[in-house]
């Protein structure tokens, strides 16, 4: 059975395994999942799809499947994915689960935070952020992308040398979450920047793609 993908290109972790599965060939069907009108806490997709109500999601047969790291491990062992989106080397390997826990309490943290404060809450209430709330949001955020920029980011293209790997991938689909609320970080991190630009044409056209309803809110923004 074709492997089936549940997502939606306003999650980060989608984003990326949505790259990662079109960048590795990798046969599966897309079953697109609407956050923002709540579909996945919906009795049916908790029944059908997953226990978790979120996204991403993949069922491979009869097996389910949630979080996009566990999901990354499971398809660098069951599918045909060239070694150098997650080595099986283990000290290669282990470099990238390094960045992978890493991210957690850290990029993917803040950068959630200051999207859910400046697009997410005020979309779904009405109500703006305080000017307090936003400064604190982004300071917690410019503090993740400084330490990312300096424990991560070195000489070679990617962050772990000259070879794109999925902490490229997932790192990146981060990175650009702030443009929901107005923030690009290209803007004050130039080795981000160049990271980025690397990252994406290494992943194109999948990045473009995943990352166009992204782009049209921050053009939105931008226009403002």
């Amino acid at each position: 059975m074709v492997l089936k993908f549940y997502y939606d290109f306003i999650s980060q972790p989608c984003r990326s395994l949505y790259i990662l599965l079109k960048l590795t060939n990798t046969p599966f069907q897309a079953y697109p999942v609407n956050l923002l009108k709540g579909e996945q806490l919906s009795e049916d997709f908790k029944e059908k799809c997953s226990k978790f109500q979120k996204v991403p999601v993949i069922h491979d047969g009869n097996f389910r499947l949630t979080e996009s790291v566990s999901i990354l491990r499971y398809l660098a062992r069951e599918y045909s994915i060239d070694d150098h989106w997650y080595p099986k080397e283990s000290k290669e390997q282990a470099r990238i689960d390094e960045f992978l826990e890493w991210q957690h309490l850290n990029l993917r943290l803040n950068c959630l935070t200051f999207f859910r404060t400046t697009w997410i809450l005020p979309l779904k209430t009405g109500v703006h952020p305080t000017e307090e709330k936003v400064s604190g949001d982004k300071k917690a955020l410019l503090k993740s992308l400084t330490d990312f920029d300096q424990l991560f980011l070195g000489d070679g293209l990617f962050i772990h040398g000259n070879q794109i790997s999925y902490s490229d991938i997932h790192a990146a689909c981060e990175i650009e979450q702030p443009k929901f609320g107005g923030y690009d970080p290209r803007e004050d991190y130039p080795r981000i920047k160049s990271w980025l630009d690397n990252v994406e044409k290494a992943c194109n056209p999948y990045y473009a793609e995943a990352h166009e309803f992204l782009n049209k809110v921050a053009k939105e923004i931008e226009d403002t």
